[in-house]
């Protein structure tokens, strides 16, 4: 695994923890949330942007996109 991929890791990781703990799910059913609406693909794919902001950040991301796709 490259320290890029271990990078993308750690964004998602930071953001499904911070948005179970926001809105009072598991970890795995965060996880599945994100999965489902192609959370962990944008985070990935966005990668260049997010590394350079503070690591919350990548929380702030899904969640305003997870907002915007639950409409």
């Amino acid at each position: 695994m490259t320290k890029r991929q271990k990078d993308e890791n750690l964004l998602v990781v930071v953001a499904v923890e911070q948005y179970a703990g926001k809105y009072g799910l598991s970890t795995a059913e965060a996880f599945a949330l994100f999965r489902e609406n192609g959370i962990n693909a944008l985070i990935r794919k966005h990668y260049n942007a997010l590394h350079t902001q503070p690591l919350d950040e990548s929380f702030h991301f899904a969640d305003d996109v997870l907002k915007q796709h639950l409409k």
